[in-house]
């Protein structure tokens, strides 16, 4: 199993000269879940994706992070992949995935990790992790058990633009980033990128009667608590001018979870 993971909290404090963000910030693992089934005897990627997931469509070429984690650790293996983690939605689907190759073909060395993308090194190690850097430190925290409701809009958002907004922003201030968007200081720029999120994040606050958050670089808000406590036990969707957007109930799971 790969696990997506939830951004509790995020801060950005700058840009390094390598161009990267320096960033701090506290992340968990969720029971939310793509499937990837490894056969070493084969060598293709198979992709199914489960409703709302956004992946059909989603490429099974080398340049998915599946086949690059492969190549990374100079294995061949037939994969077949069954999607879950909504795609481009900030909950490090494809990372998740990489780093179950990673733990598959027993490599534990970070900068492998870190080459494959940001969000691999924390998805390698899961559980609850404070990730520091630009994703290369994880240090592992006490698991602490919690329930959230995720609402996944029907559109994705790209990481690499949300970052480009911060920047635009920082530097229409002078250097300073973001302010005013709560423990995740890409709200306000995923906002700029995707105006659209401002209405499904005022809809899940409306029915739940709590100020949702932002998942990584977006598209999914998140609030805490179980469906019952929050208003919405039996639904399994908000709908917002005839567009449906998806409700997910998650819990946190530690670090080497395997599924229910």
């Amino acid at each position: 199993m790969a696990p997506a993971k939830l951004t509790l909290s995020l801060a950005v404090h700058g840009v390094r000269p390598d161009g990267f963000h320096e960033l701090v910030a506290e992340m968990v693992s969720l029971d939310l879940a793509d499937e990837l089934l490894v056969d070493p005897s084969g060598d293709a990627l198979e992709i199914t994706a489960e409703a709302h997931s956004r992946a059909l469509g989603l490429s099974g070429g080398p340049d998915n992070l599946v086949c690059r984690a492969l190549d990374a650790v100079g294995r061949r293996a037939g994969v077949r992949l069954c999607k879950r983690i909504p795609v481009r939605g900030g909950l490090g689907g494809g990372s998740t995935d990489a780093a179950a190759i990673l733990r598959w073909a027993r490599c534990t060395d970070p900068e492998v990790a870190a080459a494959l993308g940001a969000d691999v090194p924390y998805c390698v190690v899961g559980g609850r992790a404070e990730v520091v850097g630009v994703g290369e430190r994880v240090v592992p925290l006490a698991y602490e058990p919690r329930s959230f409701v995720l609402l996944v809009p029907p559109f994705g958002v790209e990481t690499g633009a949300v970052f480009g907004a911060w920047d635009h922003l920082a530097g229409a201030r002078g250097g300073a980033g973001p302010v005013g968007g709560g423990p995740n200081d890409l709200t306000e720029a995923a906002l700029l990128v995707e105006p659209r999120l401002a209405h499904w994040r005022d809809l899940l606050g409306q029915v739940t009667g709590h100020e949702p958050l932002l998942a990584g670089s977006g598209s999914t808000w998140f609030v805490e608590g179980d469906p019952a406590s929050l208003g919405v036990e039996g639904r399994d969707s908000l709908v917002l001018g005839g567009v449906v957007a998806r409700l997910i109930a998650v819990r946190t799971v530690p670090a080497g979870w395997s599924g229910p």
